[in-house]
C-alpha cells in the first residue's frame, strides 16, 4: 500500500479487503457442496465444444436449441448403461436367490471345474466343503452376506442416492448453461485472468482445455474401444452377459489398470461353468489388449495434447483420482500439464505455447 495515502482512504481500503475476502469465504462454503457438479459440467463442456461450435455452424442463431437438445443426449449417454446394469441385475436377482435358497436348505457340493484349477485346487475345494456343501455352515455364511449386503445397499439406496441424483441434476444444469452462455463466459475468464495473473492466464487456460480433451480421448475414447473390443472376444469365448460384461470393461478401462478387474470376473464366469482353457485365453487377450491401448495408443493421445511424459501423465491420472476421484481423471493430468507449462516458461524464461495453437481450445 502507498505510504502517502491518508490514513482514512487506508482504512477503507482495509475494510472493502476484509469485506471482499469474508464474502469469499461465504461464497465458497455455499457453493463448496456443488462444486464437484460444477467442475463436471466444465469438463463435459469444454469436451464438447468442438461438438457444438461445428452444430452452431449449421444451425447459427441456435445456441439456446443446441444446449438444450446436447443436455438430454449426455443424460442419457451416461445413464443408459446405469439402466441397463440395474435391469440385467434384476433378472439375475431372481436365480440368485433360487441358488442361495438352494445352499441354505440343502447345501451345494463342489463343482466339477474347482479340480480342474492350475493352483489351489486342494485348497479351493475344501473351503467349499466346508462353507458351502454343508446346509448349516451355508445358512450361517449366507446370512452374514445378506445382512451385510442389505448394510451396504441401505447406504447406497439412502441419503448417498439421493446426494448424488441431486449433484447429477445441478451438473446437467449447469452444463447447459455453460453451452448457451459460453461466448460471453470465456470472454469474462479472459479478462478476469488478464487482470489477475496477466497474459499468462489464456495460456493457462488454452493448455488445461486442451489437457482435459487429451485425457478424454485417451481414457474415454480408448477405453471404449477397449469395451468393444472386449466384447467380441466375451462372445467367441462364451462368456455369461457380454455385452454388459463389454461395457462394464469400457467403463474400467477409463481408470489405467482398471479393465483388469473386469478380465478377472469374465475368467472366474468362465470358471463356474469349467471352462478354464477360455478362461486363460480371457485373461492373456485381454491383458494384450489393455498392454497395447496402455503403452502404444494412449501415451500418444494424451502426451501429444498435454505434452507431459506419460509418467507425468499417470502421475497425474493416479493423483487425481486419489485426490477427487472419477473426477481426477481430467483434473490431475490438466493440472500436471499447466504446471509444467509454466515451469518450461521459469526455466527457459519465454512463454510456452499450448500443445496446440487452435484457437478454439479456450
Amino acid at each position: 500500500m502507498d505510504p502517502t495515502t491518508p490514513p482514512r482512504a487506508r482504512g477503507t481500503t482495509i475494510a472493502r479487503g476484509v469485506v471482499v475476502g469474508a464474502l469469499g469465504v461465504l461464497g465458497l462454503w455455499v457453493v463448496l457442496p456443488f462444486l464437484p457438479a460444477l467442475v463436471w459440467a466444465v469438463v463435459v463442456a469444454i469436451a464438447a465444444d468442438p461438438l457444438v461450435k461445428r452444430t452452431e455452424a449449421r444451425f447459427p442463431g441456435r445456441r439456446g436449441w443446441i444446449a438444450l437438445g446436447f443436455t438430454p443426449a449426455f443424460a442419457a449417454l451416461v445413464l443408459a448403461p446405469i439402466v441397463a446394469g440395474i435391469a440385467q441385475a434384476a433378472r439375475e436377482a431372481h436365480d440368485l436367490a433360487g441358488w442361495i435358497a438352494t445352499a441354505r436348505a440343502s447345501g451345494l457340493p463342489p463343482p466339477a471345474w474347482l479340480a480342474t484349477l492350475p493352483a489351489g485346487s486342494a485348497e479351493a475345494t475344501a473351503w467349499w466343503q466346508a462353507n458351502l456343501a454343508d446346509p448349516v455352515a451355508a445358512a450361517a455364511l449366507f446370512h452374514n452376506f445378506n445382512h451385510a449386503l442389505w448394510n451396504a445397499q441401505a447406504r447406497l439406496i439412502g441419503v448417498g442416492l439421493l446426494h448424488r441424483t441431486v449433484i447429477f441434476a445441478f451438473t446437467l444444469l449447469a452444463l447447459f448453461f455453460l453451452i448457451r452462455d459460453r461466448d460471453g463466459l470465456v470472454a469474462q475468464c479472459r479478462v478476469a485472468g488478464d487482470r489477475l495473473i496477466g497474459a499468462a492466464g489464456e495460456r493457462i487456460a488454452r493448455q488445461a482445455a486442451l489437457s482435459v480433451r487429451g485425457t478424454i480421448d485417451g481414457l474415454v475414447l480408448v477405453g471404449i474401444g477397449e469395451g468393444a473390443a472386449m466384447i467380441l472376444v466375451y462372445l467367441v469365448l462364451g462368456v455369461p452377459h457380454p455385452l454388459l460384461l463389454g461395457v462394464a470393461t469400457a467403463i474400467a478401462a477409463m481408470i489405467p489398470f482398471g479393465a483388469a478387474v473386469m478380465f478377472v470376473i469374465a475368467a472366474l464366469l468362465l470358471l463356474a461353468q469349467g471352462a478354464a482353457g477360455a478362461a486363460i485365453a480371457v485373461m492373456a487377450i485381454g491383458l494384450t489388449v489393455v498392454g497395447i491401448a496402455d503403452h502404444l495408443v494412449r501415451p500418444v493421445l494424451i502426451g501429444s495434447a498435454t505434452r507431459l511424459p506419460f509418467l507425468w501423465v499417470l502421475i497425474g491420472i493416479l493423483g487425481g483420482v486419489e485426490a477427487f476421484g472419477l473426477l481426477g481423471l481430467f483434473v490431475g493430468p490438466a493440472t500436471m500439464a499447466v504446471l509444467v507449462m509454466l515451469w518450461r516458461e521459469f526455466v527457459e524464461g519465454k512463454p510456452q505455447p499450448a500443445a496446440s495453437d487452435d484457437s478454439s481450445a479456450a
